[in-house]
């Protein structure tokens, strides 16, 4: 994301000396992507950002995938996970894998305790918040995240959740093992956000202050690659990592307003490429928010059937009321999962009410791969397993 941000206190020239009040020398981090070759940060530290002190095994979460064999149509429903309501959990430790691939893995938390250090070196994370308000302490400064806010992370940004408000906060994880970023249609060469975006460079939030921390033998939980799939480290740091007095550059966290993206319409019904906000290796995230709708006098609003014959669709239902699947189960809190290889759209009896609608008032996110999802143990155990049948009414032995 080639948008420049200055933060706190650095030299007037990179790679020069930067000194501290009493004399004592910055270091300099260089964080950057595609081996210096794309965006990039220098952050001035107080301390040694290498320096670590121990190092030990750290058990993810259950990783385990499952093939989506026979292949179906799935419906997860996310709010059944949690018994607690998520008051013991935290949003890094207590996350549960739904769906996942090489490219991409799609968890879900519901957290009401401060997360630990942490840093992914597999990918971007971005994180919807679904509700509940936190404060996302980073190595670059601190963001705060409502309800409606996608918050990115780039890979290896150290940092941690700090739920804020009364109830836990909810959050539709997706871990990609690659960047994400803008779709780059809508940037110009230079990086810019185009006239026809649906969003743009005010529209992101990144931190505005320095983030200053003390400590001693600091844990870092580290999720990375190995040899075998994805594994995780435990490491201790001397001093705290959040020890940087500046940074600049084109690389940082920031959150964006899901009420900020502003929806493409026509006089017939649009793709579901016009919602996209953010493109990753194998994925695409789209958003699709309450908008005015289709307005050719014989317009069908709601989505024709359609095979995904390249990717697997997964949509996350957060607000409003979505048109398409009256009668099918799904409500807020639902996931669905429409993989490649199976035609789906409305559901039987939706199109004929919709018509004429000028409007709908729905917010989901979605998920397209171009390489098939297996599901987690928090897609299995979440499963409602009626909802294959949906569109016909009968079961197997129907």
């Amino acid at each position: 994301m080639a948008f420049y941000r200055r933060v706190g206190d650095v030299p007037p020239k990179r790679h020069t000396q930067h000194r501290g009040p009493d004399g004592g020398l910055y270091r300099e981090e260089l964080m950057g992507e595609e081996g210096f070759s794309s965006d990039s940060a220098l952050l001035y530290h107080r301390g040694v950002p290498s320096a670590i002190v121990d190092a030990t095994a750290w058990e993810l979460p259950d990783q385990t995938l499952t093939e989506n064999r026979p292949l179906l149509p799935r419906h997860l429903k996310l709010h059944t996970l949690f018994s607690d309501d998520g008051k013991a959990q935290d949003a890094v430790t207590g996350r549960r894998l739904l769906l996942g691939n090489a490219d991409v893995r799609i968890s879900y938390v519901v957290a009401g305790q401060p997360s630990p250090l942490y840093r992914d070196a597999v990918g971007d994370e971005l994180v919807y918040v679904e509700s509940g308000t936190a404060t996302v302490e980073t190595v670059f400064g601190t963001l705060a995240a409502h309800r409606g806010d996608f918050v990115l992370l780039p890979r290896s940004t150290t940092h941690r959740w700090l739920p804020t408000g009364s109830d836990p906060v909810q959050l539709y994880v997706i871990e990609a093992s690659s960047h994400l970023a803008p779709p780059s249609r809508y940037l110009s060469r230079f990086g810019q956000f185009l006239e026809n975006a649906p969003y743009c460079e005010r529209d992101l939030h990144g931190p505005t202050e320095p983030l200053l921390a003390e400590g001693e033998d600091v844990e870092v939980l580290v999720r990375h690659r190995g040899s075998r799939g994805i594994v995780g480290t435990r490491y201790v740091y001397p001093t705290h990592p959040f020890d940087v007095v500046g940074w600049d550059g084109c690389l940082y966290p920031f959150t964006f307003d899901v009420a900020d993206f502003e929806p493409i319409t026509g006089r017939v019904h649009q793709p579901p490429t016009v919602h996209q906000v953010f493109e990753g290796a194998g994925l695409v995230v789209c958003a699709f928010v309450p908008r005015k709708v289709d307005y050719h006098p014989l317009a069908v609003p709601v989505p024709y059937y359609h095979s995904n014959v390249d990717s697997d669709e997964v949509m996350f239902y957060c607000g409003g009321d979505y048109e398409a699947r009256k009668g099918s189960g799904i409500a807020l809190g639902s996931v669905s999962l429409h993989p490649g290889g199976h035609s789906h759209g409305p559901q039987p009896g939706a199109i004929e009410p919709a018509l004429g609608a000028e409007r709908f008032d729905e917010l989901a996110v979605m998920v397209d791969t171009f390489r098939p999802l297996e599901l987690g143990e928090g897609g299995l155990a979440a499963e409602d397993p009626g909802y294959p049948w949906s569109w016909s009414g009968r079961g197997p032995a129907g």
